[in-house]
């Protein structure tokens, strides 16, 4: 088993985390985004056919790809501790939140930075006015996600979940649009540093 990774990218990140909140450790080989090293024929023929990572290829040959649904293979291989949720509600609840961080927050980042930094020209059909409309409009999910953890310890209540690993991600990939948390969001604040002192915030 081995799982094609980026250290640039926060999908695959999400991946690392997930995987060492399990305690689960899996080979990684490192492609180069910038080479464009997840884009090459043979990749794509054999590993990926979209081109994209993180990708984790089984001890069959076989291959999953997409960050949730490789977090959700392991889950159920190994389902201590639970982040997707422990009983149909929570699981449900869970589920919401991530997708919720993820569509509300982590993809309004992302376009913001795709479609604007020459690092993506060749990798992406740019339009720089999405890009600035996203960027434009982050500092509002940001907002957003303060106002949401104003009750509750996580993302989607008492306990840590695959939610806030999401949104870590999502918030520190923030820093490529200069988006930081700032003195006026005091519960993102806390969260975000709470989550990050947890060992696998480093992964």
């Amino acid at each position: 088993m081995k799982l094609y990774d980026s250290q640039m990218a926060p999908n695959p990140r999400r991946v690392r985390v997930f995987l060492a909140e399990k305690g689960i450790d899996v080979p990684l080989v490192q492609l180069d985004i910038g080479k464009q090293e997840h884009k090459t024929d043979d990749f794509i023929a054999s590993v990926n056919q979209l081109g994209q990572i993180p990708t984790l290829e089984l001890d069959d040959g076989s291959h999953i790809s997409e960050s949730m649904a490789i977090c959700r293979y392991f889950e159920e291989i190994q389902p201590a501790p639970a982040l997707f949720g422990n009983d149909a509600k929570d699981k449900a609840i869970v589920e919401m939140w991530n997708r919720r961080v993820e569509f509300q927050l982590s993809s309004c980042v992302a376009a913001g930075f795709r479609h604007t930094n020459k690092f993506f020209a060749e990798l992406e059909d740019q339009i720089p006015a999405w890009g600035e409309l996203n960027q434009q409009k982050a500092p509002g999910r940001f907002d957003w996600l303060d106002g949401v953890l104003a009750d509750r310890e996580f993302v989607a209540g008492d306990h840590y979940t695959v939610a806030d690993i999401t949104a870590l991600c999502g918030v520190d990939f923030g820093k490529v649009i200069g988006l930081r948390i700032g003195d006026d969001r005091p519960n993102l604040a806390r969260w975000h540093a709470a989550v990050s002192s947890r060992p696998s915030a480093k992964a």
